[in-house]
């Protein structure tokens, strides 16, 4: 291993995630790549939700499609860098989807993610997460037709039930993702995130998203064929980890959100799970 790939891999396993676990099970090679892809990830949540400016932000974004531009002409720098470079390159990763995901950032610099419509928040979630799930498949070793349909589904689960977990947090920062049209169903006319998630209708609200989410996970879950099952196993254990999740957050209700998050002994659990099914 490389010393640019341990300080990656250090990194990973110092952000508390359930991810770290989920991909410990893959070859070295193929969990190099993907802990590459989580931390690009984070670093660039850290600059969207810092304390800089609006338009600091932005141009860090927009600074990372340069690093992007020079990785591409061999130019890599730096541990993450060099890192994403061999990613890249022996998996053959679309230098697309990083865009997309450096483009779902922005729209929330931008403050275009306080109530959107439901088509906006299907587009954030596809840039986000699912621009993940496309840079993970081929990683995972799938290129079928229906690895890509899992992808894009189980990302958009996946974005719904972090959005559930986080409303406070978000409201704090100006962001509110429960979408426009939900929050008329429920009644509520108001579009101030801190307002919103203090409204006596919010829960109906979100135990709608909470539906859309859980429909979602099952769709995900009907797009993985058995010959795909094998290899996307680090996937199918966050969807595991993460429909617990959801089924916990709709357990303790909506309105006294106490914070909620998979421990590090319940992923082992799952990833062990999984194992166990494999043999």
């Amino acid at each position: 291993m490389t010393s640019y790939s341990r300080r990656i891999a250090r990194f990973v396993r110092a952000s508390g995630s359930s991810f770290y676990w989920a991909m410990r099970l893959l070859p070295r090679q193929r969990r190099q790549a993907m802990f590459a892809i989580y931390a690009f990830c984070r670093e660039l949540d850290d600059i969207a939700d810092g304390p800089a400016a609006t338009a600091e932000k932005l141009s860090a974004l927009n600074d990372w499609r340069d690093r992007l531009q020079a990785i591409r002409a061999g130019r890599a720098a730096g541990p993450l860098g060099l890192a994403l470079h061999e990613a890249i390159e022996c998996f053959h990763l679309d230098y697309r989807e990083f865009d997309e995901i450096i483009s779902g950032m922005e729209m929330d610099v931008r403050g275009e993610m306080r109530a959107p419509k439901a088509d906006l928040l299907r587009l954030y979630c596809r840039r986000v997460a699912g621009a993940v799930g496309l840079l993970s498949v081929p990683v995972f070793g799938c290129d079928s037709p229906g690895s890509r349909a899992f992808a894009l589904t189980l990302g958009e689960a996946l974005q719904l039930t972090n959005i559930l977990r986080d409303l406070d947090e978000d409201a704090g920062l100006g962001r509110l993702y429960v979408p426009h049209e939900l929050l008329d169903e429920a009644g509520i006319a108001a579009r101030d995130p801190l307002t919103v998630v203090n409204h006596p209708a919010f829960p109906s609200a979100c135990e709608r998203l909470a539906a859309w989410a859980e429909e979602r996970f099952e769709a995900a879950g009907l797009a993985v064929s058995p010959a795909d099952a094998g290899r996307l196993r680090p996937a199918l254990i966050m969807m595991t980890i993460y429909r617990r999740l959801l089924d916990r957050l709709r357990r303790r209700g909506w309105r006294q959100r106490q914070p909620t998050r998979p421990g590090i002994g319940e992923s082992l659990w799952v990833a062990f799970r999984h194992l166990a099914w494999q043999r």
